[in-house]
């Protein structure tokens, strides 16, 4: 029987076109391409190159590979630590000292002179012997691999020119993975892989020094308490007076802390008998000073308090007279210059010669005795009534009028009554009118640096918001005059503001700064993070540390060392120094309640 024959049909398959795999992270992470060459490997456009450490000295320092770490460019750097059984170890150098000293031997029997190099070899193989031994060391095979990158091969090149010097520098050589660029790859990622497999035998104390991220230890035997080093919870223990200078910069927005880090530092060196002067442009020291009953001075154009541009400091043995006279006339140019709003080079000659016959009228002279000055000191109205005597000064006499009979001269015209014979001085200028502030600031820091220069103490002075006293060239050059000479006289100058941009407008900003061993830099606003950053040479790490910092917490600078600080009080000190509204209020109750506590009782109901 014949079977049908059936026609075999074609069936048509749809389109699969939504079944490929989904795209993952790695598709995304992954580089378009990889081109694996002798000397380098192509990740797409950038380029990698990676090389291995063959050679180390007899001696090396600890952190020397801090600047490979904080080089301005991506880098990989992997470690491998392979700890190596001591059994084996001391067979082996147990063998090689036994040749080093066969071949010393060798030579003396054949009157050769002595080699240094197998002695220091000898010696160094018997103390790593006996170290061994007692467990006081342990050897390592250490291997050490770098990866560097770049978009082009001559970018390349100058990162290995620059890796090269530094190694090199210290007897440290490094080599091309040549025709392994893969395997060294592999070696400086995260996989924990050393494909290379080129160590070198070495013991604790060495491989130690290879840790790269050391943090400087200000801890000495003598000095204050600044705070906590962030990066090891060491003490910052350290004395402004032993550096090179002792002045001091601090900059920090608003609510930083470091009004509150400055009265700390304040109140523990009024216990080691440092006076202390400040210039308090907001009346924040107020409450400090009655704390350790010191002088507050509050500074306006009604205040019962004066103080005389025209005074002058009692010379000491090793100063003339003359040189006192000329210096004091000339920073009292600078100070009219400011009062006056500006003088021409006619004016500023005529000032100048009027200064001095104003001095004459009252015989103060090169030729009089400097003991006799104090009781024949000018006033600003003796100033007048020479410049109206002199020709071209009716311009000068009219401006200079309003401080000796206007609204002004009871600041400006009245004898000095001011007593700073207290460890602590402190003069409020808050509720001087703000465009006599910078005049009051010029005065009141004079009068402080000719109390100064009479009598050699160590003292510290606090220029609180100095950007005030930066706004004129004559302040701001006074201010860095006396930052300067400040060392000749014991006296440290703390320099604070919030304002860094304004700061460093004047030309005498940067030199302010570096003629200060102590910085302290608190947290700072996105606006000023750029020019702080080039003012100080920061780091991209330590600019964020900045931007991020806590209340309190910031960076210290003592000569060439620095490190991360957090500023600590005890809780008596927290009480003595706090300016939180709501903390000083709470004090405030404290004291009312206290005090009606210890009133007597009249038997009132």
């Amino acid at each position: 029987m014949k079977l049908p024959f059936f026609k075999k049909q074609e069936i048509e398959l749809p389109e699969r076109i939504f079944e490929r795999e989904a795209i993952t992270a790695l598709d995304i992470i992954a580089p378009a391409s990889i081109e694996v060459g002798q000397s380098h490997l192509k990740f797409g456009e950038r380029f990698a190159r990676s090389f291995f450490a063959f050679s180390f000295p007899r001696y090396i320092n600890s952190g020397w590979l801090s600047p490979v770490i904080n080089l301005e460019t991506p880098i990989d750097v992997s470690m491998f630590v392979h700890p190596i059984e001591t059994d084996k170890v001391l067979k082996q150098l147990r063998k090689k000292v036994t040749e080093v000293q066969a071949q010393i031997m060798e030579r003396e029997g054949k009157g050769l002179i002595r080699d240094p190099v197998l002695e220091i070899a000898y010696r160094d193989l018997e103390g790593l012997r006996d170290k061994l031994q007692s467990a006081q060391e342990r050897m390592f095979k250490f291997g050490l691999y770098l990866t560097i990158y770049g978009d082009t091969e001559k970018d390349l090149r100058n990162t290995e020119t620059v890796l090269r010097s530094i190694f090199e520098s210290r007897l440290i050589f490094l080599k091309p993975a040549l025709f392994q660029q893969k395997e060294g790859f592999i070696c400086c990622s995260p996989s924990g892989l050393d494909l290379l497999q080129v160590s070198t035998p070495m013991n604790t104390a060495p491989l130690s020094s290879f840790f790269p991220f050391l943090s400087f230890d200000l801890s000495s035997g003598e000095g204050i308490l600044y705070g906590i080093n962030r990066h090891n919870n060491s003490l910052i223990l350290f004395d402004r007076f032993t550096l090179e200078n002792a002045n001091e910069v601090v900059f920090g927005k608003a609510g930083s802390g470091k009004s509150y880090a400055i009265k700390l530092e304040i109140l523990r060196y009024l216990m080691q008998g440092v006076d202390v002067i400040i210039i308090d442009p907001e009346h924040e020291y107020e409450f400090l000073s009655d704390a350790v009953e010191g002088s507050y001075f509050k500074m306006s154009l009604t205040s019962p308090h004066h103080l005389n541009p025209f005074d002058l400091p009692t010379p000491r043995e090793d100063e003339r007279p003359e040189d006192i006279l000329r210096s004091n006339i000339i920073n009292l140019v600078g100070l009219l210059r400011i009062m006056l709003g500006g003088l021409t080079p006619e004016e500023d000659a005529i000032i100048d010669q009027a200064l001095t016959e104003t001095y004459n009228a009252k015989d103060i002279t090169t030729d009089s005795d400097p003991a006799t000055w104090h009781d024949r000191i000018p006033l600003m109205s003796d100033l007048e009534a020479v410049l109206d005597t002199m020709e071209g000064g009716e311009s000068l006499v009219r401006r200079i009028r309003k401080f000796t009979k206007g609204t002004y001269s009871s600041f400006f015209n009245q004898p000095s009554n001011i007593n700073m014979n207290n460890q602590f001085v402190c003069f409020g200028i808050r509720d001087m009118e703000e465009e006599l502030r910078p005049m009051a600031m010029f005065i009141v820091l004079r009068y402080i640096w000719n109390t100064v220069r009479s009598k050699l103490k160590k003292r510290i002075l606090i220029v609180d918001e100095a950007w005030w006293l930066m706004q004129t060239g004559d302040g701001a050059s006074f201010l860095y005059g006396t930052a300067k000479r400040a060392r000749k006289y014991w006296l440290g100058v703390t320099t604070i503001t919030q304002d860094v941009s304004d700061f460093m407008k004047s030309e005498y900003g940067q030199p302010i700064i570096a003629n200060s061993s102590l910085q302290m830099i608190m947290k700072q606003s996105p606006a000023t993070i750029d020019i702080v950053k080039k003012t100080f040479n920061l780091t991209d790490e330590e600019k964020y540390l900045l931007l991020e910092s806590a209340v309190g917490e910031g960076l210290f600078f003592a000569g060439q060392k620095h490190v991360a600080i957090k500023v600590v009080a005890s809780y008596s000190e927290d009480q003595l120094i706090t300016t939180a509204p709501e903390e000083v209020l709470k004090i405030r109750k404290a004291k009312k309640e206290l005090a009606k506590e210890k009133l007597p009782n009249k038997g009132l109901k």
